[in-house]
């Protein structure tokens, strides 16, 4: 029995020891970059920190007992039972003799005590804590071995499980202890949860970074930092019952490079983690448009873009030298001035030539009317002279017959 004893109580100190204290810390590094006047979203989620209030009288913790013939095999649950002290015995014939203490989760006691061991209650004997509110679990095996000779009841340790041999008929207690507070007792979580997010500017080392939110699941924030930063810094409103703690930069600078690091601290569930981004602001790059085809009026240009290597960034500006190559699409285009210059030359000369012929046809027709006319006038003249002569030789007939 003595040596009974001081298993029980080296069982009771290993479940109260450090090493058992339920923390979780981790840190997860990235780089992002973000062009200036965009809206920045630096990730932060973690369903571990959505808080919802507890509406079900207190069934976020409970422990229950299973049995198993052999470690690792699927048991039968015996009995369970919720913080807000509801009990339940799954077989009838453990009624009454199966206990466990109606104080568990006051004083962090969980064994489970036989009040008279049968043949059948032999096996591995499982304790499991859940808490569903904090997604945490943990499990405690004991096996548990009948004798019918009083002086062989002893409890050892296998290399594996804790083995206790208790002889038929007397009681045997399956020790199960964990005083860890969210485990014993209700503290407000609304006031134990709270995010908060750094900046620190680059060269700065991180026990003097900026603090810029601080946000408590009980609805209370607090901004801080510079005044050009803080009114463009948000965190939405519903992160807790979200578990989205992203935080939103808006109309992005240059000046807003830096080290931003997101805090998550849930003292109730134990859970501190950490995330940092190495936030980095590039200048938005121009693309010019591509320019169009002379021939037909088309905006569509088959020849390749500009190397985007030859833009040149600065600070502030950015210059943009666009360098074309030659292509065979560029050789057709000039092939095409060309011809398109020398298909005009050649309508020009037929116009000089059509007109030059049209010109000379219009003189020969006004030549010959002009030959015409004369004719004619000679002709009136000569009519005339007959008709003055005609006189005359009328006299003269006359004279001579005198």
């Amino acid at each position: 029995m003595e040596l009974l004893s001081c298993v029980l109580l080296w069982k009771l100190m290993l479940l109260q020891s450090p090493a058992l204290i339920l923390s979780s810390g981790s840190v997860s590094e990235s780089v992002v970059k973000w062009q200036a006047g965009t809206q920045a979203v630096l990730r932060c989620q973690s369903p571990r920190m959505v808080w919802t209030q507890d509406r079900l009288h207190d069934r976020q913790r409970v422990v229950h007992w299973d049995l198993s013939g052999v470690p690792g095999s699927q048991g039968r649950r015996l009995v369970d039972m919720y913080s807000a002290g509801e009990e339940r015995v799954y077989e009838p014939r453990d009624h009454g003799r199966l206990l466990l203490s109606p104080s568990a989760f006051h004083d962090g006691n969980f064994s489970l005590l036989i009040r008279a061991v049968e043949e059948g209650d032999e096996g591995v004997y499982t304790c499991n804590l859940h808490h569903h509110y904090c997604h945490l679990y943990e499990s405690l095996a004991v096996r548990l071995k009948v004798t019918d000779d009083p002086q062989l009841a002893r409890a050892y340790w296998d290399g594996k499980t804790e083995v206790m041999v208790v002889a038929r008929g007397m009681p045997a207690l399956m020790t199960c202890v964990n005083r860890e507070h969210l485990w014993t007792d209700r503290h407000l979580e609304e006031a134990q949860q709270v995010v908060h997010w750094d900046r620190q500017l680059p060269g700065v080392p991180h026990d003097r970074a900026d603090r810029l939110l601080d946000l408590y699941a009980s609805g209370e924030r607090r901004a801080y930092g510079p005044s050009f930063l803080r009114d463009r810094v948000a965190v939405k409103a519903d992160a807790f019952a979200r578990g989205d703690f992203s935080l939103r930069i808006d109309a992005l600078e240059p000046a807003d490079e830096g080290i931003y690091s997101c805090h998550l601290h849930h003292h109730y569930c134990g859970l501190h983690e950490r995330r940092v981004f190495h936030l980095q602001v590039i200048e938005p790059t121009f693309e010019p448009p591509a320019p169009a085809s002379p021939g037909n009026g088309s905006g569509h240009n088959s020849a390749p873009g500009p190397d985007p290597t030859l833009v040149s960034r600065s600070r502030g500006h950015s210059v943009i030298n666009v360098i074309v190559p030659e292509s065979h699409a560029h050789f057709f285009q000039q092939l095409g001035y060309v011809l398109a210059t020398l298909l005009l030359f050649i309508l020009l000369l037929i116009t000089v030539v059509l007109a030059t012929r049209h010109r000379g046809g219009c003189e020969a027709s006004d030549k010959k009317a002009g030959k015409s006319k004369g004719k004619d006038v000679n002709m009136m003249e000569f009519a005339v002279a007959t008709r003055d002569q005609a006189p005359y030789r009328t006299e003269d007939i006359q004279l001579g017959e005198g």
